[in-house]
């Protein structure tokens, strides 16, 4: 959503600017240019990627196509289910975890929580801690093992924005390109009209325009959102983290929730009375 009025705003601003100049926009319309300046730039871009990284900029993309995003119920369900994960865990043992952990894209316990059961990354990062937890008793070794998941998975989300956003960079370059050919062109063109010369030149110099503006307008944003994302799930997971550290140092549920809530950006961060008449209810 964020995304797309975005670039109305961007692409409304440029002609609709250009238009109150007197320019007539069918001027910046130069396909040839496009062609040369986004091919060359996709192009470069593919070269650089491997198999492994393909995928990743492929999974990010539709991950912003989908439109996600943090919300205060996306942390209270988070909050829910761990404090419902604890009570259990307390009431009953850790073993009586075992079904839930081994198989939780069929637990009730998840599903509980469409939020979370749709994201299977973060469903996996709370199992398989519980997992470990559960096969060995030791809670030590816990927040450690935790801290080492974010990490990677935090680097894996930056691949395809840092790829994009260097993609975006080569487009002011790609743009010269165009200009330069346009150019050329041009030269060889010398003894026609004035007028058929003006217009070679223009579509030269457009060449540079939409190199520019496809970086800081088009490409430079998605490589930014997608950052953004993993930024925030980043912060979502170091939630989670400090609720199961917590409650694995022997915490009790609502105090380990806690932990979980006051690792909460202020803008997201239900009170505490919000947190326990949700987790309670859940």
């Amino acid at each position: 959503m964020f995304l797309l009025i975005g670039y109305i705003i961007v692409i409304g601003s440029v002609i609709g600017g250009f238009m109150m100049e007197n320019g007539n926009p069918m001027l910046i319309w130069q396909p040839a240019e496009i062609v040369i300046i986004v091919g060359a730039g996709l192009g470069a871009f593919f070269a650089s990627q491997t198999k492994y990284s393909w995928g990743l900029t492929i999974r990010g993309i539709k991950r912003i196509a989908s439109d996600p995003g943090m919300s205060k119920t996306k942390y209270l369900d988070m909050l829910a289910l761990l404090y419902t994960i604890f009570n259990k865990m307390n009431r009953d043992g850790p073993v009586s975890l075992e079904q839930d952990i081994e198989k939780p894209e069929s637990s009730a316990l998840f599903n509980k929580y469409p939020t979370i059961a749709g994201n299977p990354r973060v469903v996996n990062f709370i199992a398989d801690t519980l997992r470990v937890y559960v096969i060995t008793g030791d809670q030590s070794e816990m927040e450690s093992l935790m801290k080492l998941d974010m990490h990677i998975t935090h680097e894996e989300d930056l691949i395809p924005a840092h790829g994009i956003a260097h993609m975006a960079e080569s487009l002011p370059g790609m743009g010269i390109v165009a200009a330069v050919l346009g150019v050329v062109l041009t030269m060889s063109m010398l003894n026609e009209a004035p007028e058929v010369l003006g217009h070679h030149i223009g579509a030269a110099l457009i060449g540079t325009f939409i190199g520019i503006l496809c970086c800081y307008g088009i490409f430079g944003p998605v490589g930014d959102r997608l950052e953004r994302c993993a930024i925030e799930e980043h912060v979502y997971r170091h939630a989670i983290k400090e609720a199961m550290a917590a409650a694995l140092r022997g915490a009790a549920p609502i105090i380990a929730v806690e932990y979980g809530r006051r690792s909460i950006p202020q803008t997201y961060r239900p009170d505490f009375a919000e947190m326990e008449e949700y987790v309670r209810k859940a």
